[in-house]
């Protein structure tokens, strides 16, 4: 049978790739380590780790099993301090991720409002993006993942166990240095990029307009985008929440009417949601609006 603590070693490894990285983050010593890690292939009768040098690492057995112990250690985690919110909300953690845009906009209203209606409620904030967010989702070291969506892209997790939150639709601008700009002034100009669903709909809606962006650069930082703008290198789109966080005072902007994006909360698992998670989700739809 198959013991948790020893699952949690297996995975503190597979994180560090060391022993002894493993046994700092654990508090154990190196040889403690060894030990759990040998107990665990015993149990199993698979061969996790091989030495290689001076150091060790995973086979392809202990890879998938640290994979697995990732996701079962952070279950276990939350339902720990799920039950521990269950008696009322007087503690309890939440753990949330979110990209930049979205993390220095909606979250910090929705959090003041929380720090005030559960002050016993512990809320972790982490910035990632939606895909990043979306696989701590699945194996259980967040609780909630923020994610945007644009119109016509297929929902994120549709098909995967997610459950997903509408929140709000985010607009769409053309950022330049032009007031009253249009795309189709913009069909031999250099364009900014970002991630890769960005830069995606930002083909697709340069396409409508009869012509394929020329990239020319590449940032996710809104700051560094709209620097890039207003110095003259290129033109490039934004979503609202991005000009909310974020403007400089040396561009234009011109929505796009045609292009919004979703934003999200997503959870995972069967309804209904622990009391800590329903009453984050709450706040932040109330913070949406």
């Amino acid at each position: 049978m198959l013991n948790l603590i020893h699952l949690k070693v297996l995975a503190a490894v597979g994180r560090h790739g060391s022993v002894t990285e493993a046994a700092k983050e654990l508090h154990y010593s190196q040889s403690s380590v060894s030990h759990h890690l040998a107990r665990l292939e015993a149990a199993t009768g698979a061969k996790l780790i091989q030495r290689v040098g001076r150091g060790i690492r995973l086979t392809p057995e202990g890879r998938l099993l640290a994979i697995r112990a990732t996701e079962i250690v952070g279950r276990v985690e939350a339902a720990t301090t799920e039950l521990a919110a269950q008696v009322g909300l007087q503690a309890g953690r939440v753990r949330l991720a979110a990209n930049a845009s979205v993390l220095s906009t909606l979250v910090p209203k929705a959090a003041a409002t929380l720090d005030r209606t559960h002050p016993g409620l512990e809320l972790i904030l982490i910035d990632r993006h939606p895909v990043e967010a979306l696989q701590m989702l699945r194996h259980g070291e967040i609780d909630i993942a923020l994610t945007f969506q644009h119109a016509d892209a297929p929902r994120d997790g549709e098909e995967e166990g997610f459950r997903l939150l509408h929140l709000a639709d985010d607009p769409i601008y053309l950022i330049s240095r032009r007031p009253d700009d249009s795309l189709a002034n913009h069909r031999h100009s250099p364009w900014i990029g970002g991630c890769q669903r960005c830069q995606a709909e930002l083909i697709t809606v340069c396409r409508q307009e009869g012509f394929t962006p020329r990239i020319a650069s590449l940032s996710d930082d809104m700051v560094v985008v709209q620097a890039l703008v207003a110095a003259g290198k290129g033109v490039t789109t934004l979503p609202g929440l991005a000009l909310q966080a974020h403007r400089h005072p040396d561009i234009h902007t011109t929505e796009l009417t045609n292009s919004h994006r979703k934003i999200h909360a997503v959870t995972y698992g069967d309804p209904p949601d622990p009391p800590a998670v329903a009453a984050v989700l709450a706040t932040l739809t109330q913070s949406a609006r």
